[in-house]
């Protein structure tokens, strides 16, 4: 029955011509070692090394089993494997990152799990991650925040495996900024986990840096919660009800005690107001930027050449 199914394996490049070669070495074997029809999809994410000129080498060797995708520019990891969800044939979609930290011989364990417990979607769980402590913070960081905002497992990674009816579901979401999981999220409680391997990296260097988490961070909570809006919410009414009795305080001292309220006083209330309100208009400018960006269809990527 394994054998039955079309896999597409989804692979988000960006500078890793070091690689390249070896994963998809590694991916034919593994594959053709259990019989399974599969197709791999490159997706050049706008690298500036030579991963392009790899990948259509790849391509000329290997011209049935392999497609290769370059993008305009950099658009990031999750926006690249949409790109390449959308041109995946197979029935069944796993993806995997390019630079061998998950070894392409654990793609067999998803595709048991998967048929062993009839799930929808299949993560592959890394015991002990081989990333630097920043990287590391940063990963565990962004699955808290979307077991926080959607009552998510916490767990996942990028190495994971799903049906084609998730995929189709999640390519009607167009929005620029695309964050794979919390969309296939949205679709199933069908989950499994495995365990899989996770080595060091080989060649070079991740490309999330810190920035890039935080921003990444800041996109998630954004497009994906309504967080800030609830702050505002909350924050509102609570420093309402702190300035309420604030000047109930002065007052009953004016009142009683012919103490004078004061310039102090009135500057804190006022700062304080206008610190809360220039706040919430932040948050609301962020919610209108992104309606904005979804008005005007702002792609989630844009293709240069597709071999």
């Amino acid at each position: 029955m394994m054998n039955e199914h079309l896999y597409s394996i989804v692979v988000p490049v960006f500078n890793s011509g070091k690689t390249l070669v070896e994963l998809n070495s590694r991916i034919h074997t593994v594959m053709k070692q259990h019989n399974f029809n599969f197709e791999i999809i490159y997706v050049d994410d706008g690298s500036f090394d030579d991963s392009w000129s790899i990948l259509e080498k790849l391509k000329s060797e290997c011209p049935d089993s392999l497609k290769a995708i370059r993008l305009a520019r950099n658009f990031g990891q999750h926006n690249a494997t949409f790109c390449g969800l959308d041109h995946a044939s197979g029935d069944i979609i796993i993806t995997i990152d390019d630079d061998l930290q998950v070894p392409p011989e654990e793609i067999p364990k998803l595709i048991g799990s998967y048929h062993e417990n009839d799930a929808d979607l299949v993560y592959g769980c890394f015991q002990k991650k081989q990333h630097s402590l920043i990287r590391n913070i940063g990963s565990r960081l962004l699955k808290k925040a979307g077991a926080f905002f959607n009552d998510a497992p916490g767990e996942g990674s990028s190495f994971r495996l799903f049906t084609k009816d998730l995929s189709v579901k999640i390519l009607s979401h167009s929005q620029n900024f695309v964050f794979i999981d919390e969309l296939l999220l949205w679709y199933t409680a069908n989950i499994c986990f495995v365990n899989v391997k996770h080595n060091r990296r080989k060649e070079g260097k991740s490309g999330y840096t810190t920035i890039r988490l935080l921003r990444l961070l800041a996109n998630l909570i954004f497009h994906y919660s309504a967080l800030p809006l609830k702050i505002m919410t909350y924050g509102g009414l609570i420093s309402s009800v702190i300035l309420f009795f604030t000047g109930l305080y002065f007052f009953i001292r004016w009142l009683f005690f012919d103490v004078p309220v004061g310039n102090t006083s009135i500057i804190i209330a006022v700062l304080f107001s206008a610190s809360v309100i220039i706040f919430c208009i932040g948050v609301v400018g962020e919610y209108i930027n992104r309606l904005y960006m979804i008005h005007n269809k702002k792609p989630p990527y844009s293709i240069r050449k597709i071999l």
